[in-house]
């Protein structure tokens, strides 16, 4: 198993329960009734009873608020990491390089090759093709640690920061949020090696992710504010200031619209909106990170989403289905239709949803097949469809979901 991604489904356990199983066996664990922990988490009993037998998606916002009220860690609730997770000996050697930030074990640094390697790595996780890209990580950041400290150059430290980058996305998406807590600690230490604003904004933003990850977006927005702060003009000129400046402000978009506070929703995107104008036409992608109109867009899509506003999410979405979207990767088209998904559900269009997962599916099939919102639509999409349906059957089975006979 130690050269591929994913376990054969075949031999893999057992799927996880559905996040509404999960928040159940947790609850009567505690003897708690529904309207104990309702009262609890500030949500309505009706809303926890269908989110329990599958009949409504749980935002990210109320899996954290329940997360919160049980005492429990919010990927618990999530069933993270899947049944499809990697084998352990692949994770093992990336937390391995990882903890190994002073004296690497690396036999050779070919640090002519660098460069090229580490905007490989980030191709691969641009396409969220985690298959290949978890394999070269440990090496890749071994010889780019030894790098950094032969060189002692801001350059050899901001490809640190890259690669960084590059195993927190694998760790957060693979749902292993301790890894993921110590690859951010990681990056922030290269970032203040180099004394840049690029890096130290990138550092910033994988941070405040590790915040919204854990369901804590207040302090993950108190992050974005002092990252800003302490960037000031110096966040602003290069492409690679606005795009990091610019994403961090997206970063702000989703921490305030999940922490259902529109006003500094609607403050970080007006500032998004303002940067992407400086650009060159398009999105781009610098240091992992991708700004531009389209992605300022996508972001605003999202905050109709989370604030409740499905109908205008489901607008947005279908002129968005339609657009071109210059510079955008596979891993924010398939976040957009993921989005759809999810305001299509809340609409009541079930087809809808279902054929924006198939969409997400078709361009972004490795991060579909785990994004814990996917899977929350297509568990919710399961429990509603009473009789057989073809193409969400061999979804769910693709998933790793079992429909009930």
């Amino acid at each position: 198993m130690g050269n591929t991604l994913y376990m054969n489904p075949a031999t893999a356990p057992p799927a996880p329960g559905a996040v509404g199983e999960n928040i159940a066996l947790q609850r009567k664990a505690k003897g708690w009734s529904q309207q104990a922990l309702a009262h609890r988490a500030s949500i309505s009993k009706s809303l926890l009873s269908k989110i329990e037998v599958g009949d409504r998606a749980c935002r990210p916002a109320v899996a954290a608020a329940l997360a919160g009220a049980l005492g429990i860690p919010l990927p618990v609730l999530y069933g993270q990491p899947y049944a499809e997770s990697p084998a352990p000996d692949l994770i093992d050697a990336l937390r391995a390089a990882v903890r190994r930030h002073r004296h690497p074990r690396v036999s050779e640094v070919r640090p002519d090759a660098l460069p090229a390697d580490v905007a490989a790595a980030s191709k691969l996780r641009a396409g969220t093709n985690y298959r290949r890209l978890l394999p070269v990580l440990p090496d890749l950041i071994a010889r780019a640690v030894a790098h950094a400290h032969d060189s002692g150059e801001p350059e050899a430290w901001q490809m640190l920061v890259d690669a960084y980058s590059c195993a927190y996305t694998l760790a957060h998406r693979l749902g292993y949020p301790d890894l993921a807590d110590v690859v951010a600690a990681r990056q922030e230490w290269a970032a203040h090696q180099t004394w840049t604003p690029v890096a130290q904004l990138a550092a910033a933003w994988t941070e405040s992710g590790t915040h919204q990850s854990a369901g804590d977006y207040l302090e993950g927005l108190a992050v974005v504010d002092r990252a800003l702060a302490a960037a000031g003009a110096a966040g602003a000129g290069s492409v690679d200031a606005v795009v990091a400046t610019g994403s961090l402000h997206l970063r702000g978009v989703t921490l305030a619209a999940r922490a259902r506070d529109d006003a500094t929703t609607q403050h970080h995107l007006r500032h998004a909106r303002r940067l992407a104008e400086t650009l060159p036409p398009g999105d781009h992608y610098r240091h992992n990170l991708t700004f531009g109109p389209g992605n300022v867009a996508l972001h605003e899509l999202a905050t109709h989403v989370e604030l409740e506003r499905p109908r205008r999410a489901v607008a947005m979405a279908q002129g968005l289905a339609g657009a071109a979207l210059p510079g955008l990767a596979p891993t924010r088209i398939g976040h957009l239709h993921i989005d759809a998904a999810r305001a299509h559900l809340a609409a009541g269009d079930r087809d809808a949803a279902l054929y924006s997962l198939l969409q997400a599916r078709e361009v972004a099939p490795q991060m579909a097949r785990i994004h814990p919102m996917a899977r929350e639509v297509l568990r919710v999409l399961v429990s509603l469809h009473r009789r057989s349906k073809p193409e969400l059957s061999i979804l769910a089975k693709w998933a790793g979901l079992h429909q009930a006979p």
